[in-house]
């Protein structure tokens, strides 16, 4: 699959791109919507991860001139700023899907796989709606983990990136994973 992955949040698109290109995905990266639009004409993407907010400005509005450029181009709107009426919206501009971030590469590439309306291709994973919605701690815990691997494992990056001192990171990492 050609992936373009647009997001202005450079450690986030490098290590997505890494994540993808391990699974076998051909990928190209922007971080604004200029070098998008310029890469969905010259790399001819077949699929797009899209961050809701670039800078200052809303991915929602790249949405349309993408899929000028690209008409079969399938986007995933990526977001940490997740809304029904974000999701509804991005949708009615021609999403294909919408994601709330934390999410792994595999999630990402599980929700660009399928087109709504298909049916699930043969041995296809479709994803389990839990019960419950995960507690405040457990996205503590997963927003933690995401920023350590983005950091390459390094504590004190970690703690100066989620505003904490060192050794609380620490003492929050030696416990166990918390369930949802």
């Amino acid at each position: 699959m050609r992936l373009l992955i647009v997001d202005d949040d450079e450690a986030f698109r490098t290590t997505l791109a890494r994540a993808c290109e391990r699974r076998g995905c051909t990928v190209a990266a922007a971080g604004d919507a200029e070098s998008a639009l310029a890469l969905a004409t010259g790399f001819a993407p077949e699929r797009c991860v899209l961050d809701l907010r670039l800078g200052g400005e809303s991915g929602l509005s790249l949405i349309p001139d993408l899929l000028a450029r690209q008409p079969a181009l399938g986007i995933l709107v990526l977001t940490g700023y997740s809304s029904i009426a974000t999701a509804v919206e991005a949708i009615k501009r021609g999403a294909l899907n919408y994601l709330a971030k934390p999410a792994s590469a595999d999630d990402i590439l599980r929700a660009l796989a399928e087109a709504p309306g298909e049916p699930a291709a043969a041995g296809a994973v479709v994803a389990e709606i839990p019960e419950q919605p995960l507690s405040v701690d457990r996205l503590a815990w997963e927003h933690i983990q995401r920023v350590l691997m983005e950091e390459g494992g390094n504590i004190s990056s970690t703690a100066r990136r989620l505003g904490m001192h060192r050794r609380t990171l620490q003492r929050r990492l030696f416990k166990r994973p918390v369930s949802q």
